[in-house]
């Protein structure tokens, strides 16, 4: 027996569409390093369930196989292994200070308006059910950007380029119904491989300088030049 009645499957994944936006503003507007580690892990848990959900709609039963890897990875042991780095290094207790948080917000509904404004030619050209998601995937790549320039600490930037990772996945999953399972066993290994090396970048950084902070970094680069 299926939990959702077929009818109301494209309105499931408008749910968890927004949901993911959602804890996309709360990470631009997060301070707090391991808040916004658990947050990037509840993204990452939505994911999944989006992925499970198109799996039934499309009758690609290897993206089941996928939300299990978002989950296992970006739900579970991408964000665990974070936290261990942030408590490691003695930053669970440390703020990443947001600069005029209400500007900060305010483009970020601008890029999401914009996000749909460039992607209309294309929904109204697909056939897809999931379609007019494709806003929301080029929404979220937008605000990880965003997270990234706005934040000064490393962590933050790490869970930035992660979230934009995490556009790009569900724009393959809502708009193409997947990628070949190939492809995303290697975007998976890689976003793994990838958390790895930043956890080593992080300690050699700490103990050479004592900082996370990009700003003391590009300070230190133009000392050398």
């Amino acid at each position: 027996m299926e939990l959702v009645q077929p009818d109301h499957y494209p309105q499931v994944i408008t749910l968890l569409a927004s949901l993911i936006i959602f804890t996309a503003f709360m990470m631009l507007a997060q301070e707090k390093l391991i808040t916004l580690i658990n947050l990037f892990g509840l993204q990452g848990l939505l994911l999944a369930g989006t992925s499970a959900m198109v799996a039934q709609i499309s009758g690609n039963h290897h993206l089941f196989i996928s939300a299990g890897l978002t989950l296992v990875l970006k739900a579970i042991m991408i964000p665990w292994l974070l936290r261990y780095l942030v408590v490691r290094m003695g930053l669970h207790r440390e703020v990443d200070p947001v600069q005029k948080p209400i500007q900060i917000l305010l483009f970020g509904v601008s890029l999401v308006v914009f996000s749909y404004y460039v992607t209309l030619p294309v929904v109204h050209l697909s056939t897809l059910a999931t379609s007019n998601m494709l806003a929301v995937s080029l929404a979220g790549i937008l605000l990880g950007m965003l997270l990234m320039i706005s934040r000064r600490q490393a962590v933050t930037h790490v869970v930035g380029f992660m979230t934009i990772e995490n556009g790009l996945f569900f724009s393959a999953v809502v708009s193409t119904h997947g990628m070949p399972m190939v492809v995303e066993l290697g975007v998976a290994f890689d976003v793994l491989v990838a958390s790895v090396i930043f956890g080593v970048f992080f300690f050699h950084i700490r103990d050479s300088i004592d900082s996370l902070d990009v700003d003391q970094l590009n300070r230190l680069r133009e000392e050398n030049e």
